[in-house]
């Protein structure tokens, strides 16, 4: 019986829409937290070094996409080049990557629809997101991807628009205002939230099994995509806090929780909350977080698809629909689990837990690099990364260099993150594994 396949429908395009729409949402909400740690200067700091680790990892990651066009992404990578137990580790880190971003950003997409009807709660908006969008990946990933294409071009656009808005406001003397609060310990702290600027760009991989001619489609969709995330992220992060400084856009005023909206907090310092285009602006910035979440959906997915179908997980959830053609039933406990992390209403915590996911991932898929370089030389690669070894070994440096941060300014987070690892890789072990043998 041959394996179950997944429709070849996208293109150049819809990659780029793909790449973009994942990441997108990182540039609405999530990154101002990273300035309650370090100030302008160090989440800026910490983000030129997550941006350098990202435009080398994708180049890295790109090569082994184009070679091994799987469903799995950095799953199947991992598998091939270190072996089964690796991959599983390389797999779950994925799932938990891709599983925890949604609720993170289902919750803001409560918060911001809650602002408009204050009477009902933002909960019921979030999981309202989740059925929805999760429907919608069931139905199939043409329809999917082309919604996601039209609105990650109109949260493009909408970001364009709040940067037109707030530069000519924009004074330097902002950007120096208490610039470094906690020192330069606030750099490593705000780590986390500087990679959710980009968080979740490889998800492009995961549907490289539904591309058309894969081998030249993903480089274009792959490239296009983190070169404009860069640009959008030195806009947006300049543009919102030089107006008014950074405490301006993370406190609400008379307030000193953290807010999820800090866009509409810095178009607040520019004109008055009753003007049209704030308005607009408000509305038009739920496509950004939509984008993303619809798009970590597709890609989750796929990963969770890809990890029953080789027996890494139950194999109900490696079934692709009979109609749909597309991977029902991972969606479903996908969402599942995305709920429950939901109603825990800890969104520092679910970022940062998508964030360990996500910088284990991107070490053992650099790792996984030089094993394929090493192990099958004659593979078939349409692509070949530039500056070899830098581009890989800069980006597996700078992570290894994240996820110690991370450890040490998260513990408890970490403990969650590496228990939930031990514990999938444990039932693994006792009821999936065929040969029952550890060899690393």
């Amino acid at each position: 019986m041959s394996d179950p396949q997944l429709k070849k429908v996208l293109g150049p395009v819809m990659l780029w829409g793909l790449g973009v729409g994942y990441v997108i949402s990182g540039m609405y909400f999530g990154w101002n937290l990273g300035l309650a740690e370090g100030g302008t200067l160090g989440l800026a700091i910490a983000t030129i070094f997550v941006i350098i680790m990202y435009l080398t990892f994708t180049f890295s990651y790109t090569e082994m996409a184009c070679a091994i066009p799987k469903a799995g992404g950095a799953f199947e990578y991992a598998n091939r080049g270190l072996g089964k137990h690796l991959g599983f580790v390389a797999g779950i880190a994925q799932n938990i990557e891709f599983v925890f971003a949604p609720p993170a950003i289902a919750a803001a997409i409560g918060a911001y629809l809650h602002l408009l009807h204050p009477d009902v709660d933002y909960l019921i908006f979030a999981i309202g997101a989740y059925l929805i969008f999760t429907t919608m990946n069931i139905l199939g990933v043409k329809l999917a991807a082309s919604f996601e294409l039209v609105v990650t071009v109109l949260a493009v656009i909408e970001l364009l628009i709040f940067a037109g808005v707030t530069l000519p406001a924009f004074e330097f003397s902002n950007l120096q205002q208490n610039a470094l609060p906690n020192g330069y310990s606030g750099i490593f702290a705000s780590i986390p939230f500087a990679i959710w600027f980009f968080l979740a760009i490889e998800g492009v991989a995961n549907v490289a099994e539904e591309t058309i001619n894969p081998q030249k489609n993903v480089l274009i969709g792959f490239g296009s995509a983190i070169v404009t995330l860069v640009v959008l992220c030195i806009i947006t992060f300049l543009s919102a806090v030089g107006v008014a400084g950074w405490e301006a856009v993370v406190y609400p005023p008379g307030s000193t929780e953290a807010s999820d909206s800090p866009l509409p907090l810095a178009i607040a310092n520019v004109m008055n909350s009753s003007h049209i285009l704030y308005k607009l602006l408000i509305g038009v910035g739920l496509l950004g977080l939509i984008a993303s979440f619809h798009g970590i959906i597709l890609a989750g997915g796929r990963a969770t698809f890809e990890f029953g179908r080789v027996g890494y997980a139950p194999s109900i959830l490696g079934k692709v629909h009979s109609r749909f053609k597309t991977p029902a039933n991972a969606l479903l406990i996908n969402m599942a689990v995305g709920i429950v992390a939901l109603l825990t209403g800890k969104t520092a915590g679910i970022i940062t837990i998508a964030c360990f996911g996500a910088i284990s991932l991107y070490i053992i898929s650099m790792w996984s690099f030089f094993a394929l370089r090493k192990k099958e030389p004659s593979l078939e690669r349409p692509f070949k990364v530039p500056l070899y070894p830098v581009f890989p070994m800069l980006a597996l440096i700078i992570a290894v260099i994240c996820l110690v941060a991370m450890i040490f300014y998260n513990p408890l987070t970490a403990l969650l993150f590496f228990g939930l690892v031990i514990l999938s890789y444990l039932y693994f072990l006792i009821f999936l594994d065929k040969d029952k043998t550890v060899k690393l």
